[in-house]
Protein backbone atom coordinates (compact mmCIF):
# COMPACT_ATOMS: atom_id res chain seq x y z
CA UNK A 1 0.00 0.00 0.00
CA UNK A 2 1.38 3.53 0.41
CA UNK A 3 0.42 4.91 -2.77
CA UNK A 4 -0.30 8.26 -1.94
CA UNK A 5 -3.79 9.82 -3.26
CA UNK A 6 -2.97 12.63 -5.53
CA UNK A 7 -3.69 16.12 -3.90
CA UNK A 8 -6.22 17.79 -5.85
CA UNK A 9 -5.69 21.07 -7.76
CA UNK A 10 -8.96 22.29 -6.30
CA UNK A 11 -9.13 24.24 -3.28
CA UNK A 12 -10.44 22.09 -0.54
CA UNK A 13 -13.43 23.37 1.96
CA UNK A 14 -12.58 25.61 5.09
CA UNK A 15 -13.72 22.15 8.13
CA UNK A 16 -14.83 23.84 11.54
CA UNK A 17 -15.28 20.67 13.44
CA UNK A 18 -16.72 17.20 13.20
CA UNK A 19 -20.54 17.95 13.61
CA UNK A 20 -22.47 14.76 13.59
CA UNK A 21 -22.46 11.21 13.25
CA UNK A 22 -24.99 9.20 11.27
CA UNK A 23 -25.50 5.95 12.68
CA UNK A 24 -27.77 2.88 12.00
CA UNK A 25 -29.05 0.40 14.83
CA UNK A 26 -31.12 -2.41 15.04
CA UNK A 27 -32.66 -2.15 18.27
CA UNK A 28 -34.26 1.85 18.55
CA UNK A 29 -35.76 1.62 21.64
CA UNK A 30 -32.70 -0.45 23.28
CA UNK A 31 -30.55 2.60 21.56
CA UNK A 32 -32.17 5.17 23.08
CA UNK A 33 -32.22 3.53 26.59
CA UNK A 34 -28.35 3.43 26.07
CA UNK A 35 -28.10 7.26 24.91
CA UNK A 36 -30.52 8.63 26.59
CA UNK A 37 -31.51 7.39 29.64
CA UNK A 38 -27.73 5.91 30.44
CA UNK A 39 -25.48 8.32 29.13
CA UNK A 40 -28.40 11.17 29.48
CA UNK A 41 -27.92 12.61 25.66
CA UNK A 42 -30.57 15.11 24.89
CA UNK A 43 -33.39 14.33 22.17
CA UNK A 44 -33.78 17.11 20.27
CA UNK A 45 -36.44 15.01 18.35
CA UNK A 46 -37.55 11.69 17.62
CA UNK A 47 -40.01 9.53 15.79
CA UNK A 48 -40.72 5.62 15.21
CA UNK A 49 -37.65 5.20 13.11
CA UNK A 50 -34.57 8.06 14.23
CA UNK A 51 -33.57 9.64 17.27
CA UNK A 52 -31.47 13.44 16.98
CA UNK A 53 -29.54 13.74 19.89
CA UNK A 54 -26.91 16.03 21.32
CA UNK A 55 -25.03 17.23 24.81
CA UNK A 56 -25.43 20.11 26.55
CA UNK A 57 -23.28 22.59 25.46
CA UNK A 58 -24.43 22.04 21.86
CA UNK A 59 -26.33 24.27 20.15
CA UNK A 60 -26.66 22.93 16.52
CA UNK A 61 -29.44 20.67 15.86
CA UNK A 62 -27.70 17.23 16.59
CA UNK A 63 -24.70 15.34 17.25
CA UNK A 64 -25.92 11.88 16.98
CA UNK A 65 -28.32 10.24 15.06
CA UNK A 66 -30.10 7.24 15.37
CA UNK A 67 -31.88 4.94 12.38
CA UNK A 68 -33.59 2.04 12.69
CA UNK A 69 -32.38 -0.30 9.92
CA UNK A 70 -31.70 -3.86 9.81
CA UNK A 71 -26.95 -3.63 9.70
CA UNK A 72 -25.67 -1.84 12.39
CA UNK A 73 -23.65 0.29 10.56
CA UNK A 74 -22.36 4.19 10.02
CA UNK A 75 -23.92 6.33 7.69
CA UNK A 76 -22.31 9.22 7.69
CA UNK A 77 -19.10 11.30 9.57
CA UNK A 78 -20.59 15.12 9.09
CA UNK A 79 -18.44 17.83 9.22
CA UNK A 80 -19.49 21.54 9.44
CA UNK A 81 -17.90 23.70 7.18
CA UNK A 82 -17.24 27.26 7.60
CA UNK A 83 -19.63 29.04 4.86
CA UNK A 84 -22.44 27.93 2.34
CA UNK A 85 -19.77 28.06 -0.32
CA UNK A 86 -17.06 25.37 1.77
CA UNK A 87 -19.81 23.00 0.88
CA UNK A 88 -19.34 23.69 -3.20
CA UNK A 89 -15.69 23.69 -2.58
CA UNK A 90 -15.68 19.99 -0.90
CA UNK A 91 -18.43 18.73 -4.23
CA UNK A 92 -15.87 19.81 -6.79
CA UNK A 93 -12.40 18.69 -4.43
CA UNK A 94 -14.07 15.68 -4.22
CA UNK A 95 -15.27 15.13 -7.47
CA UNK A 96 -11.35 15.92 -9.03
CA UNK A 97 -10.46 12.92 -6.61
CA UNK A 98 -13.14 10.83 -8.94
CA UNK A 99 -14.82 9.84 -5.74
CA UNK A 100 -18.96 9.59 -5.76
CA UNK A 101 -20.94 12.54 -4.66
CA UNK A 102 -24.29 13.13 -3.71
CA UNK A 103 -25.94 16.52 -3.01
CA UNK A 104 -29.09 17.58 -1.15
CA UNK A 105 -30.45 21.02 -0.30
CA UNK A 106 -32.50 20.24 2.04
CA UNK A 107 -29.91 18.02 3.69
CA UNK A 108 -29.36 14.13 4.51
CA UNK A 109 -31.37 14.65 7.97
CA UNK A 110 -33.71 16.72 9.99
CA UNK A 111 -32.29 20.15 10.70
CA UNK A 112 -29.36 20.48 8.83
CA UNK A 113 -29.66 22.09 5.13
CA UNK A 114 -27.72 21.79 1.98
CA UNK A 115 -25.21 19.67 2.45
CA UNK A 116 -22.52 17.17 0.18
CA UNK A 117 -22.23 13.53 0.71
CA UNK A 118 -18.99 11.57 -0.39
CA UNK A 119 -17.43 8.09 -0.37
CA UNK A 120 -14.21 9.57 0.41
CA UNK A 121 -10.71 7.79 -1.28
CA UNK A 122 -10.30 5.77 2.01
CA UNK A 123 -14.20 4.26 1.31
CA UNK A 124 -15.90 6.33 4.49
CA UNK A 125 -18.83 8.17 3.90
CA UNK A 126 -18.01 11.67 4.96
CA UNK A 127 -20.63 14.84 5.06
CA UNK A 128 -19.99 18.16 5.11
CA UNK A 129 -22.38 21.04 5.58
CA UNK A 130 -23.12 24.77 6.68
CA UNK A 131 -26.76 25.62 6.79
CA UNK A 132 -27.96 24.25 10.44
CA UNK A 133 -31.22 24.37 12.07
CA UNK A 134 -30.01 26.49 15.99
CA UNK A 135 -31.60 24.76 19.19
CA UNK A 136 -30.98 26.18 22.91
CA UNK A 137 -27.84 25.67 24.32
CA UNK A 138 -28.22 23.96 27.99
CA UNK A 139 -25.24 24.92 29.46
CA UNK A 140 -26.54 27.18 31.83
CA UNK A 141 -29.20 24.72 33.17
CA UNK A 142 -27.58 22.92 35.58
CA UNK A 143 -30.99 21.60 36.79
CA UNK A 144 -31.19 19.13 34.08
CA UNK A 145 -27.42 17.90 34.50
CA UNK A 146 -26.32 14.32 35.88
CA UNK A 147 -23.26 13.92 37.85
CA UNK A 148 -22.40 12.23 34.04
CA UNK A 149 -23.05 14.70 32.19
CA UNK A 150 -21.87 15.09 28.33
CA UNK A 151 -21.45 18.37 27.09
CA UNK A 152 -19.90 17.91 23.31
CA UNK A 153 -18.86 15.63 20.50
CA UNK A 154 -15.12 15.29 20.50
CA UNK A 155 -14.27 13.19 17.58
CA UNK A 156 -14.27 10.63 15.26
CA UNK A 157 -11.86 7.37 15.26
CA UNK A 158 -11.64 5.03 11.81
CA UNK A 159 -10.05 1.83 11.07
CA UNK A 160 -8.02 2.02 8.30
CA UNK A 161 -5.43 -0.58 6.99
CA UNK A 162 -3.40 1.90 5.05
CA UNK A 163 -2.48 4.81 7.96
CA UNK A 164 -0.16 6.66 5.58
CA UNK A 165 -2.02 6.92 2.47
CA UNK A 166 -5.27 8.04 4.91
CA UNK A 167 -3.01 10.55 6.18
CA UNK A 168 -1.71 12.58 3.64
CA UNK A 169 -5.29 12.74 2.03
CA UNK A 170 -6.53 14.55 5.55
CA UNK A 171 -3.33 16.67 5.45
CA UNK A 172 -4.48 17.77 1.83
CA UNK A 173 -8.32 18.21 3.22
CA UNK A 174 -6.72 20.58 6.07
CA UNK A 175 -6.62 18.59 8.81
CA UNK A 176 -3.07 18.88 11.00
CA UNK A 177 -1.55 15.74 12.67
CA UNK A 178 -1.46 16.44 16.49
CA UNK A 179 0.21 12.75 17.65
CA UNK A 180 0.89 9.09 15.89
CA UNK A 181 2.22 5.77 16.74
CA UNK A 182 5.40 4.17 14.67
CA UNK A 183 7.80 1.93 15.50
CA UNK A 184 11.64 1.75 14.80
CA UNK A 185 11.17 0.58 11.31
CA UNK A 186 9.23 3.91 10.13
CA UNK A 187 5.67 1.64 9.85
CA UNK A 188 2.84 3.83 11.38
CA UNK A 189 -0.11 2.36 13.55
CA UNK A 190 -2.13 5.40 14.25
CA UNK A 191 -2.33 9.02 13.82
CA UNK A 192 -4.39 12.02 15.22
CA UNK A 193 -5.49 14.92 13.40
CA UNK A 194 -7.37 17.76 13.91
CA UNK A 195 -9.62 21.07 12.37
CA UNK A 196 -10.24 22.98 15.95
CA UNK A 197 -7.81 23.24 18.36
CA UNK A 198 -7.72 19.96 20.22
CA UNK A 199 -5.69 16.96 19.79
CA UNK A 200 -8.32 15.81 17.05
CA UNK A 201 -11.72 15.79 15.32
CA UNK A 202 -10.80 12.22 14.21
CA UNK A 203 -8.01 10.15 14.16
CA UNK A 204 -6.25 7.07 11.99
CA UNK A 205 -6.23 3.89 13.29
CA UNK A 206 -4.48 0.60 11.35
CA UNK A 207 -6.59 -1.83 10.79
CA UNK A 208 -9.38 -4.05 8.25
CA UNK A 209 -11.00 -0.96 7.23
CA UNK A 210 -12.70 1.16 6.52
CA UNK A 211 -14.73 0.78 9.48
CA UNK A 212 -15.61 3.14 12.25
CA UNK A 213 -13.70 2.24 15.35
CA UNK A 214 -15.33 5.01 17.77
CA UNK A 215 -17.40 8.29 18.52
CA UNK A 216 -16.09 10.56 21.62
CA UNK A 217 -18.39 12.78 23.53
CA UNK A 218 -16.19 15.40 25.72
CA UNK A 219 -17.15 15.36 30.18
CA UNK A 220 -16.12 18.37 32.16
CA UNK A 221 -14.20 16.22 34.40
CA UNK A 222 -12.52 12.58 35.13
CA UNK A 223 -15.51 12.32 38.32
CA UNK A 224 -17.99 12.60 35.47
CA UNK A 225 -16.58 9.59 34.13
CA UNK A 226 -16.13 7.70 36.96
CA UNK A 227 -19.73 8.56 37.75
CA UNK A 228 -20.51 6.80 34.52
CA UNK A 229 -18.80 3.95 35.77
CA UNK A 230 -20.48 3.62 39.52
CA UNK A 231 -24.35 3.88 37.68
CA UNK A 232 -23.69 1.47 34.99
CA UNK A 233 -22.19 -1.27 37.84
CA UNK A 234 -25.61 0.03 39.92
CA UNK A 235 -27.97 -0.91 37.20
CA UNK A 236 -25.98 -4.32 36.89
CA UNK A 237 -24.62 -2.81 33.17
CA UNK A 238 -21.50 -2.59 33.74
CA UNK A 239 -20.79 -5.39 30.56
CA UNK A 240 -21.07 -2.17 28.69
CA UNK A 241 -17.70 -1.33 29.60
CA UNK A 242 -15.49 -2.20 27.25
CA UNK A 243 -12.17 -0.46 28.47
CA UNK A 244 -11.36 1.96 31.17
CA UNK A 245 -11.63 4.12 33.15
CA UNK A 246 -7.67 5.18 32.42
CA UNK A 247 -5.75 7.82 31.07
CA UNK A 248 -4.14 7.74 27.82
CA UNK A 249 -0.77 8.90 26.77
CA UNK A 250 -2.00 9.85 23.44
CA UNK A 251 -3.81 13.14 23.82
CA UNK A 252 -3.06 12.70 27.74
CA UNK A 253 -7.22 12.50 28.26
CA UNK A 254 -8.83 10.26 30.61
CA UNK A 255 -10.89 8.28 29.01
CA UNK A 256 -13.67 5.35 29.39
CA UNK A 257 -15.00 2.73 26.34
CA UNK A 258 -18.80 1.29 26.27
CA UNK A 259 -20.11 -0.34 23.58
CA UNK A 260 -23.93 0.41 22.74
CA UNK A 261 -26.67 -2.30 22.30
CA UNK A 262 -25.31 -2.95 18.31
CA UNK A 263 -21.95 -3.03 19.30
CA UNK A 264 -21.10 0.71 18.48
CA UNK A 265 -18.25 1.61 20.47
CA UNK A 266 -18.68 4.91 22.23
CA UNK A 267 -15.64 6.70 24.06
CA UNK A 268 -16.34 8.67 27.15
CA UNK A 269 -13.09 11.72 26.94
CA UNK A 270 -12.19 14.71 28.88
CA UNK A 271 -9.20 16.50 29.72
CA UNK A 272 -6.88 16.64 26.34
CA UNK A 273 -4.79 19.70 25.73
CA UNK A 274 -4.64 22.90 23.08
CA UNK A 275 -3.26 22.45 19.89
CA UNK A 276 -3.93 25.87 18.09
CA UNK A 277 -0.83 26.97 17.78
CA UNK A 278 1.06 27.11 14.17
CA UNK A 279 4.08 25.44 15.45
CA UNK A 280 2.44 23.02 17.85
CA UNK A 281 4.62 20.18 18.01
CA UNK A 282 3.91 16.70 16.81
CA UNK A 283 4.28 13.95 19.41
CA UNK A 284 5.54 10.88 18.31
CA UNK A 285 4.94 7.56 20.48
CA UNK A 286 6.83 4.21 20.34
CA UNK A 287 4.59 1.29 19.25
CA UNK A 288 6.08 -0.73 21.81
CA UNK A 289 5.45 1.63 24.73
CA UNK A 290 2.32 0.41 26.54
CA UNK A 291 1.79 4.04 28.17
CA UNK A 292 0.78 5.08 24.59
CA UNK A 293 -2.36 3.58 24.77
CA UNK A 294 -2.76 3.74 28.54
CA UNK A 295 -0.78 5.66 30.85
CA UNK A 296 -0.63 4.10 33.61
CA UNK A 297 0.60 0.98 31.77
CA UNK A 298 -2.48 -1.28 31.57
CA UNK A 299 -3.55 -4.07 29.23
CA UNK A 300 -5.49 -3.21 25.75
CA UNK A 301 -8.30 -5.69 25.69
CA UNK A 302 -7.50 -7.23 22.33
CA UNK A 303 -11.64 -6.15 21.11
CA UNK A 304 -10.48 -2.36 20.93
CA UNK A 305 -7.75 -3.10 18.86
CA UNK A 306 -10.47 -5.82 16.35
CA UNK A 307 -13.71 -4.66 16.80
CA UNK A 308 -14.83 -1.80 14.90
CA UNK A 309 -18.39 -0.91 13.03
CA UNK A 310 -19.02 -1.10 9.50
CA UNK A 311 -19.64 2.13 6.99
CA UNK A 312 -22.17 2.43 4.60
CA UNK A 313 -21.88 3.73 0.79
CA UNK A 314 -24.49 6.22 -0.71
CA UNK A 315 -26.91 3.58 -1.45
CA UNK A 316 -26.53 2.52 1.68
CA UNK A 317 -25.14 -1.03 1.43
CA UNK A 318 -21.70 -2.10 3.98
CA UNK A 319 -18.44 -1.32 2.06
CA UNK A 320 -16.23 -4.32 1.81
CA UNK A 321 -13.11 -4.44 4.40
CA UNK A 322 -9.97 -4.46 3.34
CA UNK A 323 -6.97 -6.13 5.64
CA UNK A 324 -4.30 -3.89 6.92
CA UNK A 325 -1.28 -5.41 4.87
CA UNK A 326 1.57 -4.29 7.32
CA UNK A 327 1.61 -5.25 10.99
CA UNK A 328 -1.32 -4.30 13.22
CA UNK A 329 -0.83 -3.00 16.99
CA UNK A 330 -1.93 -6.14 18.34
CA UNK A 331 0.46 -8.26 16.33
CA UNK A 332 3.05 -6.41 17.76
CA UNK A 333 2.30 -7.07 20.91
CA UNK A 334 2.82 -9.60 23.38
CA UNK A 335 -0.83 -10.99 24.12
CA UNK A 336 -2.73 -7.36 24.50
CA UNK A 337 -0.35 -5.13 25.12
CA UNK A 338 2.35 -6.91 26.74
CA UNK A 339 5.40 -5.19 26.26
CA UNK A 340 7.84 -3.59 28.74
CA UNK A 341 8.66 0.37 28.22
CA UNK A 342 10.21 1.29 25.10
CA UNK A 343 11.34 4.81 25.22
CA UNK A 344 13.13 5.49 21.73
CA UNK A 345 14.22 9.29 21.76
CA UNK A 346 13.68 9.49 25.38
CA UNK A 347 14.42 7.89 27.99
CA UNK A 348 12.35 9.57 30.67
CA UNK A 349 9.24 9.69 29.11
CA UNK A 350 8.68 7.16 26.35
CA UNK A 351 7.86 9.39 23.49
CA UNK A 352 9.29 12.31 21.45
CA UNK A 353 8.40 15.98 19.94
CA UNK A 354 8.78 15.64 16.01
CA UNK A 355 8.76 18.33 13.97
CA UNK A 356 6.05 20.57 13.90
CA UNK A 357 3.96 21.09 11.24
Amino acid sequence: MNDRIPTPTATPPDILRCAYMDIVVTDLAASREFYVDILGLVVTEESETEIYLRPFEEFIHHNLVLRRGPIAAVAALSYRVRSPRDVDLAEAYYKELGCRTERRSNGFAKGVGDSVRVEDPLGFPYEFFYSVEHVERLAWHYELYGAGALVRLDHFNQVTPDVPRGRGYLEDLGFRVTEDIQDSDGVTYAAWLRRKDTVHDTALTGGDGPRMHHIAFATHEKTNILYICDKLGALRKSDLIERGPGRHGVSNAFYLYLRDPDGHRVEIYTQDYYTGDPDNPVVTWDVHDNQRRDWWGNPVVPSWYTDASLVLDLDGNPQPVVSREEPSELAVTVGADGFSYTRLGDEEHGFKLGNTL
